[in-house]
């Protein structure tokens, strides 16, 4: 697997919009590209910076989150220790779909979504049938307050989907990026981990 999207790739990962826009919002590619911000928990002025990238199809990324995401909010991002930046990586797309998903909430709902995506993997993502990933990321869209009006129109932003595509591959690319999870904490890359070690790599930044 490469951090790299092909022409072929692209093109699948923006089936998200192709596949549900009506003909006049596929008509509509003069629209500014948006700005795809990184959101993140805990403090800016945090000592530790942590950056992970994540596929929301990934198993071991769902690993993570279950093992590790926890303990790491209550110990370290909720008392100002660390600050967690999600950077979305697409595998395919129903990748995409679900980051389109998460994002349609705004930055307030994003984690919980988040969360949600990665406990339910198993559920949502338990099939190669796009119309029943849809069906299911909207169950989710659901469960986190937001309804199927307003999940159909940020599915249907060709626009928004080819800024994440773009800002995907060009952050991917920057930290040569290749799989997932992929974790850099303050600069330094690691592969995943079990939480004893993330936390005694969190320590040692912190006591310098």
């Amino acid at each position: 697997m490469t951090s790299k999207i092909t022409r072929r790739e692209f093109s699948l990962l923006l089936a998200a919009a192709t596949m549900l826009a009506s003909p006049a919002l596929a008509e509509e590619a003069v629209a500014a590209a948006p700005e795809i911000k990184d959101f993140f928990l805990g403090s800016a002025d945090a000592k530790v910076k942590i950056v992970e990238y994540a596929s929301f199809t990934c198993p071991h990324c769902a690993d993570f989150h279950a093992q590790n995401m926890p303990k790491l909010k209550s110990e370290y991002i909720d008392t100002g220790k660390v600050q967690f930046t999600m950077r979305e990586f697409y595998r395919n797309r129903f990748d995409l779909w679900a980051g389109m998903m998460a994002r349609c909430g705004g930055e307030m709902k994003y984690f919980y979504v988040n969360d949600l995506l990665f406990d339910r993997q198993q559920e949502w993502a338990a099939t190669d049938d796009p119309n029943t990933i849809i069906a299911n990321l909207k169950t989710i869209a659901r469960t986190a307050g937001m309804d199927d009006a307003a999940v159909d129109a940020c599915l249907k932003d060709k626009v928004v989907a080819e800024a994440m595509v773009a800002r995907f591959n060009t952050n991917a690319e920057a930290d040569a990026v290749e799989g997932t999870p992929t974790i850099f904490i303050n600069g330094t890359r690691y592969s995943n981990m079990a939480y004893a070690d993330l936390k005694a790599i969190i320590d040692a930044e912190l006591a310098k």
